[in-house]
């Protein structure tokens, strides 16, 4: 059976082109927050192509990245072999033998809630050293604000031809922390705006993992429609994204 945590690793250039980046207040928070700096060390957990890598590698800390996928993995360490504080793993972070408290943050965007919740924070917590830092990071965008009518045409397509062969089915909790022996920080929310056209709103929603694996029958209905309606509402559709910050401390 197919890995789903492996889907992105099936299109790794369109993933680097699209995939959205977060919000340099965000990243800033986590620097000052978990006072990351070069004489730290960091794990990212999923980094993908790097869409939230650069941060960490600036504040000159000993950084570390693990990755399932191996095309992933080697587009990320084309980009970066040239900083001298960066690695990266190709393995499942599941199962891989870190050491114990090696870590000063371990960190994910969006990419630890692909893995069981229990063995996530017991591995975090494991790894971290006292005292160390577990921040986990997401996006919600919001298009139905700026424009409703757009929203409905397009809820619409969703409704007659959105069938997925791996329907997406996040069972993680980034409010479960606690459960694990963390202490909760807290939640803070970075704002951030969105515009696509209709083309490349299509290449963007062609890196969701459930949108990769639309049935075959569907997916020409599925992504004509889509582009049909943002073209009938002037070309453009807008986000307005909320990053939200899950901070937890060992």
């Amino acid at each position: 059976m197919f890995d789903q945590r492996l889907i992105f690793d099936t299109i790794p250039e369109l993933f680097d082109k699209w995939r959205v980046k977060y919000s340099q207040e965000l990243y800033d928070y986590i620097v000052k927050a978990c006072s990351l700096n070069s004489k730290k060390k960091c794990l990212e957990i999923g980094p993908g192509t790097g869409q939230a890598t650069d941060f960490a590698l600036e504040t000159g800390c000993d950084y570390c990245a693990i990755e399932l996928g191996v095309h992933l993995a080697d587009l990320l360490k084309k980009k970066y072999d040239k900083f001298e504080n960066f690695q990266v793993i190709n393995a499942d972070f599941e199962i891989y033998p870190f050491e114990s408290e090696q870590f000063d943050l371990v960190y994910s965007a969006a990419a630890i809630q692909w893995i069981n919740e229990e063995t996530a924070y017991k591995k975090c917590y494991s790894i971290l050293k006292d005292n160390g830092y577990l921040a986990m990071f997401f996006m919600r965008g919001d298009y139905k604000s700026d424009n409703p009518a757009l929203y409905e045409d397009i809820q619409h397509i969703y409704d007659t031809y959105f069938v997925s062969e791996m329907p997406y089915k996040q069972k993680f909790s980034y409010e479960a922390g606690e459960k694990y022996g963390f202490h909760y920080l807290g939640k803070k929310d970075f704002y951030g705006i969105r515009n696509y056209t209709a083309d490349e709103y299509i290449e963007y929603i062609k890196t969701h993992s459930d949108h990769i694996t639309i049935k075959e029958e569907y997916r020409d209905p599925f992504f004509n429609g889509i582009h049909t309606a943002i073209l009938n509402h002037g070309n453009n559709i807008s986000f307005r994204d909320t990053y939200v910050l899950h901070l937890y401390q060992k």
